[in-house]
């Protein structure tokens, strides 16, 4: 079983960026494709960007552009960088291995998350 800390959130102005970081432990991630995903009180966990073993990534179109993740397989970690963040960028931010839940067996592996806030 795979724990997973992330951090890095805050209360920021629009415009303003943030660097995020999740941390895994248990097992190696190295060879499994990762996400961040956003959620917001009352709709479902949602999907930001992806990466693949080989650092291949996938973004939703809101963000690209603004939002870059990358990985250090060392470290077991990835990271998002965010800039010219906006209020619709306003969630709870988690990461979590894409096989896992695109299988809908994530129940009980998602860490606690961090929330990030943009407001004026």
């Amino acid at each position: 079983q795979v724990q997973l800390v992330e951090s890095g959130g805050g209360s920021v102005q629009p415009g303003s960026s943030l660097t995020l970081s999740c941390a895994a432990s248990g097992r190696p991630w190295s060879r499994n494709a990762v996400a961040w995903y956003r959620q917001t009180p009352g709709d479902q966990r949602k999907q930001v960007v992806a990466i693949t073993s080989s650092g291949s990534t996938s973004y939703i179109k809101s963000v690209e552009g603004r939002f870059t993740i990358s990985r250090d397989n060392a470290k077991n970690s990835i990271y998002l960088q965010m800039n010219d963040l906006k209020p619709e960028d306003n969630a709870m931010y988690s990461c979590n291995d894409v096989s896992v839940v695109l299988s809908s067996i994530d129940a009980g592996t998602w860490g606690p998350g961090t929330q990030v806030t943009v407001s004026s």
